[in-house]
């Protein structure tokens, strides 16, 4: 087998991010779900944009996200993602190419426009998302280049791509051409409102097409209908190698086979936004796999990536993480 070209591959929605700060009374006023992500028309993104506060404008998508921050990591990355040849389009495709990801998706230049992400982040530092996917509905199995799965170690899904209906033909091509060149798939659940829609096929997805599984305690505990983290863990063991589940300030709890490890949450002087931070700890986690690094040590490294991205505003690294991860580790 030939030597990888990539670490990891992301598949997922190329959206720009509009973050603002919100008061929970603003959320309530709007009708909007605390901590959710719910997708919304061109028409309401138009609306909520013109009555939200100061905002900033960045590069995001929960897949995209994680590639920026395996990058920051010294990893080498690759991202499937659909734009639209317009502003927004050129700023994403700008922005994930600085850090030296290869991102050779063709833009759409007929259909929706790029893809936007309002992202309200609440005093407590808990973000409610209103996404318009915009360009990422077309993202389709006549983008999935099989010799760029082939020649990534792992290819990593993000659940909130399993909406679009063409997508869904795209992952799972994604996933057998990762098998069949002998290489890894991996899978985020994203939300557990994602989860609630799509429950039966997640399920058939982790059984039978993923390695090593994502997921935070609300989704793997709506993924198995259960009522307790405990019963999760036991429910998901023997359906993927390797199950990584988030637990906010409680850390992390990594199973594999017959090993269970419960990693601590790294300290942060102040919580900030948690916008990104799944998605940064995957991209620890993955890194340290890649790099030939136990469960353990990898889950350690994804938990220093998300404290880095949950003391600031944003769900992008600003500092590099190579250099955290060399102070630790060395």
């Amino acid at each position: 087998m030939a030597e990888p070209s990539f670490d990891v591959v992301g598949i997922g929605n190329a959206i720009v991010d509009v973050l603002a700060h919100a008061a929970d009374a603003f959320l309530a006023s709007e009708g909007l779900t605390k901590g959710a992500m719910t997708l919304i028309d061109a028409g309401a993104a138009k609306d909520l944009y013109e009555k939200i506060g100061p905002a900033v404008e960045c590069s995001g998508g929960s897949a995209a996200n994680t590639i920026a921050a395996l990058a920051s990591l010294g990893g080498k990355g690759a991202f499937v993602g659909k734009v639209h040849d317009d502003q927004l389009g050129e700023v994403f495709r700008h922005d994930i190419r600085a850090l030296g990801v290869a991102f050779d998706t063709p833009p759409d230049d007929l259909g929706p426009p790029t893809a936007t992400c309002l992202i309200l982040v609440t005093p407590d530092a808990q973000r409610t998302m209103q996404t318009f996917l915009g360009a990422c509905v077309t993202l389709g199995p006549k983008d999935i280049d099989e010799g760029l799965i082939a020649a990534s170690r792992v290819t990593y899904l993000e659940g909130y791509l399993w909406d679009p209906p063409l997508a869904k033909q795209a992952i799972v091509k994604a996933a057998k051409a990762a098998h069949a060149a002998g290489r890894m798939v991996s899978l985020s659940l994203s939300d557990p409102f994602c989860v609630d829609r799509h429950r039966a096929e997640f399920l058939d997805l982790v059984n039978h097409h993923v390695d090593i599984l994502f997921a935070n305690e609300r989704e793997i505990m709506s993924l198995y209908r259960v009522g307790s983290f405990d019963e999760s863990l036991q429910a998901v063991r023997g359906h993927c190698k390797i199950a990584a589940l988030t637990r906010s300030e409680k850390g992390s709890v990594v199973v594999a086979g017959d090993e269970i490890h419960v990693i601590d949450a790294e300290r942060v002087p102040r919580v900030v936004d948690t916008t990104g931070a799944g998605d940064a700890y995957a991209a620890g986690f993955l890194f340290g796999i890649t790099a030939g690094r136990d469960v353990a040590v990898s889950a350690r490294i994804g938990s220093i990536a998300a404290a880095e991205v949950i003391a600031h505003l944003g769900a992008r690294p600003e500092t590099s993480l190579k250099a955290l991860i060399e102070k630790r580790f060395g």
